[in-house]
């Protein structure tokens, strides 16, 4: 497992916007800018894991297993 997967998604979000203002202030050489947006790619793809993760997590506390509203009776018709 590397590193990006264990990171939170706030540890991950605050080190994709240092490398994208590394990457747009545009004084790293090139070498360092393909690592940079390589990490900035995997970076980008954990924060979107983590926030599917919360999605689906919210998902089961607010909807029951018809998939209506939690606490409430589906709809008739």
């Amino acid at each position: 497992m590397s590193d990006v997967e264990k990171m939170s998604f706030e540890d991950a979000i605050k080190e994709l916007e240092t490398v994208v203002g590394q990457l747009e202030r545009g004084d790293v050489a090139l070498d360092e800018s393909i690592a940079l947006y390589e990490r900035g790619a995997a970076l980008k793809a954990r924060c979107e894991a983590k926030l599917k993760e919360a999605e689906e997590k919210v998902a089961k506390i607010t909807l029951g297993e018809t998939g209506t509203p939690a606490g409430t009776a589906p709809l008739d018709g």
